[in-house]
């Protein structure tokens, strides 16, 4: 006869003085009969944003279908070929001005996720629609502790001017949890992790407090972690340990950042504590702090930020010492246009490590870009035109139909792919934005 195990919570936790940690998704949580049954794991959603437009040729495969070939800022997820599909001619017929006056980013930053035409305001009476990402989330309800997390490089603090005639709060972000409440970025790693990790029953400040003492949270929670280890099969004994491991190594990262000497860059910007002054180490701590909320289950809707919309960072570290926004306005001057294309071939190259830390994390028998929607992109094409009927976006993970470039009719509404992306997931939902109907050359051959 055959035994079905009760399965384990997923409301279980591990819990210690001053801390609680969420599980990640154990086979142990499901039923025997739908522990083989990979349909039966949770699906999640992930956006990667860069801003300030894209150099066009560099980004734009020429042939379309399977045999493509990758374009030079594309090159970096050639390990990912099989699981990413370029789709051109995407673009966001909201962003239009339709009467307005002259504005590029305050109108196409606010579109990216919504799909909606912000109101022309530099006051309180902002609005523009809900994003996708809050739509996917609504829909989980409280099935994971946060519903969404939404993670960028640049602090409120340390923002310049925005678009004339457009609030700060249109190109702060993208995601909107309501037409007229936008939700904000955190770029402090150690408030991201403050937020997975921390407990209640401490204050803020004694938290801190124990993380720059250099103890770690896992040691509040080891017997606790004994304890579960009992219940647990090899297989799921593995993934914790994995899961525990990652924790530990941000950890110690975020330590270091909190002690390290500040550059004299990042002295100028006057960065909070944990937030480290390199910025490659930045943006990959703060994707490994996403892929861990994803791990754990914490949440399964994320979105990352690798800059602002108008953002003037420079990166002398590739070569490049001039403003992104103001090289995004080349003029067509090919040293200008390098430039740009270097900045972002560079900001691919960590869009390739979100792919392959969520590759690199299992889930059951696959992994997490397995059961993920990714997608990628910008809210305009060819920057020095502020084209937005010509979007730069490149899907990835196992919902998708991958390795191949999809050219659609240009100026295809993006809220036609983000219908077809809810869809995937599972929301039943006809429309979404300005959308026709879904784009269902995300999902078919």
């Amino acid at each position: 006869m055959r035994v079905i195990r009760p399965a384990l919570s997923r409301r279980t936790i591990l819990r210690g003085l001053g801390a609680t940690m969420a599980l990640p998704f154990l086979e142990a949580m499901m039923p025997s009969s739908a522990a083989a049954d990979v349909g039966a794991r949770p699906k999640r959603l992930q956006v990667f944003y860069s801003p300030n437009g894209m150099t066009m040729p560099g980004f734009q495969p020429t042939a379309t279908g399977a045999d493509f070939v990758l374009p030079p800022t594309l090159e970096p997820l050639a390990p990912h070929r099989a699981q990413i599909a370029v789709i051109s001619g995407l673009g966001h017929p909201q962003a239009a001005a339709m009467g307005d006056r002259p504005a590029g980013h305050g109108r196409s930053c606010p579109a990216f996720l919504t799909g909606a035409h912000a109101r022309q305001t530099e006051g309180p009476d902002i609005r523009a629609g809900v994003s996708m990402d809050q739509v996917f989330a609504a829909h989980l309800g409280d099935a994971t502790p946060l519903a969404s997390l939404e993670l960028g490089i640049d602090q409120a603090s340390l923002l310049g001017s925005c678009d004339i005639n457009y609030s700060c709060a249109y190109t702060n972000g993208i995601s909107w949890l309501t037409p007229t409440v936008p939700l904000p970025v955190e770029a402090n790693p150690r408030a991201v992790f403050e937020r997975l990790f921390g407990d209640g029953d401490t204050d803020e400040a004694g938290r801190l407090a124990q993380l720059r003492r250099q103890s770690s949270i896992l040691d509040f929670v080891m017997e606790d972690t004994r304890r579960l280890s009992t219940q647990l099969g090899m297989a799921d004994r593995h993934k914790l340990d994995e899961y525990l491991d990652a924790t530990r190594a941000i950890e110690k990262r975020i330590q270091r950042s909190a002690v390290s000497p500040a550059t004299a860059q990042a002295a100028d910007l006057q960065q909070p504590a944990g937030i480290p002054d390199d910025f490659a180490e930045h943006v990959k701590l703060m994707i490994d702090l996403q892929v861990l909320a994803m791990q754990a289950d914490i949440t399964r809707v994320g979105t990352f930020m690798i800059g602002r919309e108008l953002s003037n960072r420079t990166y002398p570290e590739i070569g490049v010492p001039d403003s992104h926004h103001m090289l995004s306005h080349h003029g067509n001057n090919p040293d200008k246009m390098a430039s740009l294309a270097k900045i972002n071939r560079y900001h691919m190259e960590f869009f390739a490590h979100y792919l392959q830390r969520m590759k690199d994390t299992r889930d059951g028998e696959g992994s997490l870009l397995d059961r993920t929607l990714v997608i990628r992109g910008s809210a305009f094409g060819d920057s020095n035109e502020h084209d937005f009927m010509d979007l730069p976006v490149v899907v990835a993970g196992g919902l998708v139909k991958g390795g191949r470039h999809v050219r659609v009719e240009k100026g295809t509404s993006m809220s036609n792919l983000m219908l077809a992306g809810l869809n995937a997931l599972d929301v039943p939902t006809a429309k979404f934005g300005d959308s026709t109907g879904p784009l269902r050359e995300l999902t078919d051959a």
